[in-house]
């Protein structure tokens, strides 16, 4: 059945229980991020807490479904969302699905030239973006607004959008009842490979249900679970983790802020039960705890029964050291990607902590191999390439048949990651055919940076590459080859690179010759090589 049936169910079943919370604990001091620099420069308005119940939930969604029904969006049309995690992200993104339409959520770090390059790569019908989101929008506003419909969700709407909450204040908060299967297209998510510019992933909903009742399987999630939601909702980890919560009818916390002290606040006073962490995150609160900045014994954390981690390799090291301050803890890791609907087609499981370090087996309803380069399934033990198929695996990549060709074959996702299995049954990663940098979970392409960075007139060739970081996983490098008679600093470098969002400027940079085989290609395997050991080194050293 479509996944909106379980809000539906659970607004009859639990009308008056809390479904989110939505919590913003520095009120105060919280700022409003900026397009261009993504700095702190304004205050926000917004409350400490917020929450709305079941019932709540689904009228808002209806609200907004039957406002979309009303100014033209139908069955099939494509509504995009760019929105930092608050208490309307959810009802918006169901009331896309409940009017029939597909839902497109925006990586809230995509620039004006990214906004504009996925509406258009995914064809959308219309934009819901909230504050944060102006400038960038108003950069290409003239282009995004023909033939689309622009909604601004908050104050102060700009001249160039429309007003949600004027609007859909009188629509009817009646279900549509627009007729719906797990046949129908669902969602729209972006990926991107190593050459730039994100792919548009088509889900049906079929995928979206797979996604939600694997969630609630796997993690147990139960009528008294409290889920904290920490990671930005158009991520499909985040959605589909939160997505358990649905299926179960039970709380979940998005929370505003990643500091240690953040989060073990949240945890205590709304008394969660399951929270989804970064490693950078896990690593932070480890961190915090070992030099005294916080204490155990000022939180209530008895109730707090799983940890669970995704979106990067989890050192084995930091669940041991977790497992020093919260034995009890169940813990789980997941592997997933955007094609699969996110996290859990391969999933540890939380009974097998003892194989920490594996990504895990095939999740529920999911089958694995590992092929070589003829797609031949390898050995157990021998490394080949990983691959997927169940009910979550995408329909295609909208509006591009040749990139859908090369990873879809006979229902199986290629996920370009490699991977080996163990004599147990369980996979473990080894490396990744892509050149994809992951830092702090999110990926960045190292094709946008060299292009940026070629920009600049000293200099002659660059490579980006990713080393390893004990707290995000990896951070970005580059290697840049100066033009011939030329001096150039690291300070000059740093500074062109101000261009760039804060999360893609190189953390860092060596001077030297670019190595190319006899094709012309980077060698970028070398480059990782020579780079690579002294970063290890230098990690070690300070553990």
């Amino acid at each position: 059945m479509p996944v909106t049936e379980f809000l539906k169910r659970n607004a009859k079943l639990y009308p008056d229980e809390v479904a989110l919370v939505e919590l913003n604990p520095e009120v105060e001091d919280t700022r409003r991020i900026s397009w261009k620099e993504y700095e702190l420069i304004e205050p926000s308005p917004q409350p400490y807490r917020r929450e709305i119940t079941w019932k709540v939930f689904d009228e808002k969604a209806n609200r907004f479904a039957n406002l979309l029904i009303s100014r033209g969006i139908k069955k099939g049309d494509k509504v995009a969302i760019i929105m930092y995690n608050c208490l309307e992200w959810l009802p918006i993104y169901f009331g896309v699905l409940k009017s029939g339409a597909i839902a497109v959520p925006f990586n809230f770090r995509y620039d004006a030239e990214e906004i504009l390059y996925c509406a258009e790569l995914a064809e959308v019908d219309m934009i819901v973006f909230g504050p944060e989101f102006i400038g960038r929008i108003e950069q290409n506003a003239e282009r995004l607004s023909k033939g689309r419909l622009l909604l601004f969700v908050g104050d102060g709407c700009p001249s160039f959008a429309e007003s949600y909450r004027e609007l859909v204040a009188d629509c009817s908060s009646k279900d549509p009842e627009i007729p719906l299967t797990e046949e129908d297209f669902g969602a729209i998510y972006f990926s991107s490979g190593t050459t730039g510019f994100p792919k548009a992933i088509l889900h049906k909903h079929q995928s979206l249900t797979q996604a939600a009742e694997m969630e609630q399987r796997h993690h147990e999630t139960g009528r008294e679970d409290v889920f904290l939601c920490i990671p930005p909702l158009y991520h499909t980890g985040a959605k589909f983790h939160w997505m358990g919560s649905l299926v179960a009818g039970s709380r979940a916390v998005l929370l505003k802020g990643a500091k240690p002290d953040v989060i073990l606040s949240a945890v205590s006073r709304e008394k969660c039960t399951i929270v989804w962490l970064l490693v950078p995150w896990a690593q932070d609160i480890l961190e915090a705890l070992d030099n005294g900045k916080l204490k155990k014994e000022d939180y209530e954390l008895s109730q707090w029964r799983l940890m669970h981690i995704g979106a990067q390799p989890v050192p084995p090291s930091l669940v041991a050291h977790w497992k020093d301050y919260f034995p009890d803890h169940q813990y789980d890791t997941n592997y997933g990607l955007s094609e699969s609907t996110g996290p859990g087609c391969v999933h540890l499981g939380m009974e097998n902590a003892h194989k920490v370090g594996a990504i895990g087996v095939p999740g529920y309803r999911w089958e694995c191999k590992i092929v070589d380069e003829d797609a031949n399934i390898v050995k157990q033990g021998e490394v080949g390439e990983l691959c997927v198929k169940g009910p979550g695996v995408m329909t295609c990549y909208y509006n591009n048949e040749e990139a859908t060709a090369e990873v879809l074959k006979d229902g199986w996702l290629f996920t370009g990651d490699m991977a080996m299995q163990d004599e147990d049954g369980f996979i473990f990663l080894v490396d990744r055919k892509k050149d994809v940098i992951v830092s702090g979970g999110e990926n960045i392409y190292p094709v946008q940076i060299e292009n940026f960075i070629r920009k600049f007139d000293k200099v002659k060739d660059v490579a980006v590459i990713g080393l390893p970081d004990k707290r995000l996983g990896e951070i970005t490098a580059a290697s840049i080859e100066i033009k011939e008679g030329m001096e150039c600093t690291r300070e000059e470098i740093d500074e062109f690179c101000l261009g760039l969002p804060r999360y893609k400027r190189p953390r860092e940079v060596f001077f030297e010759d670019i190595p190319r085989n006899a094709t012309g290609k980077i060698e970028k395997p070398r480059l990782r090589k020579m780079h690579g050991a002294d970063m290890l080194v230098a990690m070690e050293n300070k553990s």
